[in-house]
């Protein structure tokens, strides 16, 4: 069930002030970049298989070749314009030569309206790219399918993505919820990923369990009008925001044994 919007009049300047505060924050993280850092972490022991995975902290070169991949939150569905979704925002922030590669209602599992599903799109990736950093986002699209298969599609297109990009640093940027409060599915999805993340030791951040979109904020970053629930203009620019800041934090790890937890996910 979603939330009732107390004050839809006000979106217009909360917009205009949201955009404008979070280029700034994530004009900051850029500014700051600190990718360099050399301490090493070490995961969880936890997950399906029961074997630890070895993490240093996220280091990419100054102005590397991205490619963002993932569904209509990527694409920039519900912005002004899609080239105000939070992909392109960030991507601009920071400096990156960006590749986004967004397909609205794609999944996994799911075939979107504009192309087929994650597994076949990432098949159908250009191996010339080369990519420095790939950031994998969603899919909240695959909640009425799951968990049929689930983790198998997951797994082959992953496998996939490795083997087109070997020299690649991946993070996976898991689900964020469209609506409050965050459906069954789209919690077992997020777990799903962050444990198939954690195996193949590839860094994974968690909207869901960083709690980027709250009861206080929904209004703020989620556009409900008839047919959307998907971020607004404003809620693109926070979205890169958080996603910068994540970024940051995964490159500035503090070193932990392999027996310590490692929090957020």
């Amino acid at each position: 069930m979603r939330a009732s919007d107390p004050t839809p009049q006000r979106r217009l300047p909360l917009t205009v002030l949201a955009v404008a505060l979070a280029v700034m924050l994530v004009s900051l993280v850029a500014a700051w970049r600190p990718w360099g850092t050399v301490s090493s972490v070490e995961a969880s022991e936890e997950g399906a298989a029961g074997a630890a995975t070895a993490l240093a902290p996220l280091t990419i070169p100054d102005s590397p070749t991205v490619l963002i991949f993932g569904d209509s939150w990527v694409y920039g569905s519900a912005a002004e314009v899609p080239t105000l979704g939070f992909a392109y925002v960030v991507a601009d922030a920071l400096g990156w030569q960006a590749t986004v590669d967004g397909v609205r209602g794609s999944g996994y599992l799911k075939a979107g309206i504009d192309g087929p599903d994650y597994g076949t799109r990432i098949a159908d990736l250009d191996p010339a790219l080369d990519p420095d950093l790939i950031i994998v986002e969603g899919s909240i699209n695959d909640r009425r399918l799951y968990p049929d298969g689930y983790r198998d599609a997951v797994t082959t297109a992953w496998e996939t993505l490795a083997s087109t990009y070997p020299e690649a640093s991946v993070v996976v940027l898991g689900p964020a919820p469209q609506v409050l409060p965050v459906e069954e599915a789209t919690a077992a999805i997020d777990a799903d990923l962050a444990d198939l993340a954690a195996m193949r030791g590839w860094w994974y951040v968690s909207p869901i369990a960083e709690g980027w979109i709250q009861p206080a904020n929904y209004f703020d970053v989620i556009d409900t009008g008839v047919g959307n629930d998907h971020p607004s203009t404003a809620g693109h620019a926070y979205l890169a925001e958080r996603l910068a800041a994540s970024l940051a934090t995964l490159s500035t790890l503090p070193e932990v044994s392999a027996e310590a937890p490692l929090g957020g996910w």
